[in-house]
């Protein structure tokens, strides 16, 4: 579905997976293993795209249920893959992920982000915490946030990420309050529902009550 002018939400994936539909195409996040072709087709048939127009994959964190489908996206459309630096030995399989945790297929990314660093017209975000390469994109243009699982939103409300899936919630909490002083209207969380409008102004409010 389209959130936004030229911001699409692939439906019926188990972590959120966006595309931006520009003269080069992004995809953000690919949600749980089995679920590329339904990502393919969102191009191929409500976009009307080529897969091979898709110029950028980029990985809010290496949890599988976001980067499930990151070797076949990769193949089947020849993009770059992006991911914080800190989380990248996790996606290569350089680093074993933690138990509990499910592991996909292995892939080297291309690019390392870092904190400020631009790629496809967003602004890299470093939120360590739910995992040490957690970051969110930030499009000051469009006035979006595309938050990853630093923060959600359903019908409950603003939320952080499970402790039962985070590596550190004092991280989470600071990466939180660094959220909360960006200026967006719109945020588009890695799972539940997009929060608009005023976005940024129910995030701060969040943030001085998150706990951790």
């Amino acid at each position: 579905m389209e959130i936004v002018r030229g911001v699409h939400q692939v439906d019926g994936i188990s972590g959120n997976s966006y595309i931006i539909n520009g003269k080069k195409m992004v995809v953000i996040d690919t949600g749980l293993p089995g679920n590329s072709r339904k990502i393919i087709n969102y191009i191929r048939v409500a976009l009307k795209r080529s897969p091979n127009d898709v110029t950028t994959i980029i990985l809010t964190h290496y949890h599988a249920d976001h980067s499930g489908n990151v070797y076949e996206l990769k193949n089947l459309t020849g993009a770059i893959i992006a991911i914080h630096a800190d989380d990248a030995a996790y996606i290569s399989g350089k680093k074993e992920v933690p138990a509990g945790r499910t592991a996909v297929q292995h892939v080297t990314p291309d690019t390392l982000l870092q904190d400020g660093d631009k790629i496809a017209g967003l602004t890299c975000v470093h939120c360590p915490g739910h995992t040490p390469g957690s970051i969110a994109l930030y499009d000051p243009n469009r006035r979006i946030l595309f938050s990853g699982d630093t923060l959600g939103f359903d019908e409950g409300g603003v939320h952080g990420p499970p402790k039962e899936f985070s590596d550190d919630m004092e991280q989470v909490k600071s990466s939180i309050n660094v959220l909360s002083r960006l200026d967006y209207d719109l945020m588009l969380p890695g799972h539940g529902l997009p929060l608009k409008p005023d976005a940024a102004v129910r995030v701060s409010e969040f943030s001085r009550s998150f706990q951790g």
